[in-house]
């Protein structure tokens, strides 16, 4: 089974082909989408597509990019999210230290936060992790949660054994598939595939075979294709253990999943 487990279905970049890109991915296989909220502003575009649609999977949280929106009372929305939608994860959280004029002791403070929400609720959390892979780490360590996904993963391969280590998998999608990421493509081909999941962090990065983008969830099989060849190993075997290995990185994600 395909599963994409982390796309941004409530983009600008969908609005008007939302529904042709949703069934065009439907009918090349994936079985699920996983949707990230990024600030409070979105929740509710997030929440309304998720019950219009069995097979969105919905989680909240604020990305690092967007804390000015992200004020007090944010948390206090954040939880009612958690209590009464129960989501399949926290996120999408994290750091980013590659995006010049973040404030990054803001950035740690609201990330904390939403560990500690994480945590009360029992939920594994969806992470981004630009250049800051060390201090993620050290938060996971300091509150621990129950796994999740460290999306768009593009550390070493130490880093990525210590993620491994805490309970996450690790997200390959449309980097993978340019020849010239060469860390990012020896990861997936020696990482165990038990930690590895698919995504396509549509509208964003798109792949080698189409760089202006938008990036869409119906080239899931193809980026399987891709790891088949780099892993060489048979493309339903990858298929197979990245749906697996979704399923196990987001308990409950099972109800989501759309039967063929």
């Amino acid at each position: 089974m395909l599963i994409d487990t982390h796309i941004h279905l409530d983009a600008a970049e969908y609005t008007s082909t939302r529904r042709e890109v949703m069934q065009s991915a439907r009918v090349a296989g994936v079985a699920a989408f996983v949707m990230p909220a990024v600030e409070p502003h979105n929740f509710a575009a997030v929440a309304e597509l998720a019950a219009s649609c069995a097979d969105v999977a919905p989680a909240y949280g604020f990305h690092p990019l967007y804390i000015d929106r992200v004020g007090d009372g944010a948390f206090d929305q954040l939880r009612v999210q958690l209590e009464e939608r129960r989501p399949i994860a926290v996120g999408e959280i994290g750091l980013d230290y590659f995006v010049e004029g973040l404030d990054r002791e803001r950035q740690q403070i609201v990330l904390a936060r939403q560990l500690a929400l994480a945590a009360e609720f029992n939920l594994p959390v969806l992470l981004h992790v630009r250049r800051a892979q060390d201090d993620v780490l050290k938060h996971l360590r300091r509150t621990r949660v129950r796994g999740g996904i460290a999306h768009a993963f593009n550390g070493s391969r130490q880093q990525a054994d210590t993620f491994i280590k805490l309970g996450f998998k690790l997200g390959f999608g449309g980097a993978m598939t340019y020849s010239g990421s060469s860390r990012i493509r020896a990861l997936a081909a020696s990482l165990p595939l038990e930690a590895i999941v698919l995504e396509t962090d549509g509208p964003d990065i798109p792949p080698a075979w189409c760089p202006q983008g938008p990036s869409l969830p119906a080239e899931l099989a193809r980026y399987a294709a891709v790891l088949a060849e780099l892993r060489n190993e048979p493309i339903e075997k990858i298929i197979n253990q990245t749906g697996r290995n979704a399923c196990e990185a987001l308990p409950g994600l099972e109800r989501y999943l759309r039967q063929a």
